[in-house]
């Protein structure tokens, strides 16, 4: 996980028995967008899907994230409530990290401070590129670079094609990038009858790379 990069080997096997493994059934609340924020999480198998609900009541997927990456926040960090939900795409195992240890970890490393700023500023970032791409890009931009996210993240190279590695479903499609199930389908078929991608149930194959990425152009 980014935010301990910066801890020797020695420090994280210290850390280690302070923080909690916990497994997660496909489907499953990690943490709800409102609670306390007392934990972060670093996914340590499987996949899972912050949700943040819209002004409109349509839940809006903002990340997917898949082993390594983090979710959640502390009070310490400027956020005393959870600002989305997490849950479980996959079964799935996810270490959490209390509030009363990670404070303990920064007063024995200061530099873990730094790099939490800076995990704070990478999320921040990683929000303004979803909200330009949501107002700027058009329907087949969207999903198409959605679609390379996803795949740069969780994608499994199968000789000349990229399968995604998660049950990913119209919905969250739809979800992730801004729009309704019926658009969603509209641009897959659109990719599929053009080559780029092939689907089925739950299950998503990019066998055009080079042209998927164009796609994101316009």
């Amino acid at each position: 996980m980014p935010l301990f990069v910066e801890l020797t080997t020695a420090e994280i096997i210290d850390l280690e028995p302070q923080v909690q493994a916990r497994g997660y059934q496909a489907g499953e609340l990690i943490y709800r967008c409102g609670e306390n924020a007392n934990s972060l999480f670093v996914m340590a198998s499987g996949t899972a899907k912050l949700i943040r609900p819209s002004a409109h009541g349509q839940d809006v997927v903002l990340h997917i994230l898949g082993p390594g990456e983090g979710c959640g926040t502390l009070g310490i960090l400027g956020q005393p409530e959870y600002p989305d939900s997490a849950v479980a795409l996959t079964d799935s195992c996810a270490l959490e990290v209390p509030a009363a240890v990670f404070h303990e970890a920064i007063e024995h490393h200061p530099r873990l401070g730094l790099t939490a700023l800076g995990e704070v500023l990478h999320r921040l970032e990683q929000a303004q590129e979803t909200i330009r791409r949501l107002s700027a890009d058009n329907a087949r931009q969207r999903v198409a670079a959605a679609l390379l996210i996803l795949a740069d993240k969780l994608g499994d190279p199968q000789a000349e094609t990229i399968a995604l590695e998660l049950p990913l479903t119209r919905t969250d499609l739809a979800a992730l990038t801004g729009m309704t199930p019926e658009t969603v389908s509209r641009v897959m078929s659109k990719l599929r009858d053009d080559g780029i991608v092939d689907t089925g149930r739950r299950w998503t194959t990019i066998l055009d790379r080079p042209r998927l990425s164009a796609a994101t152009e316009g």
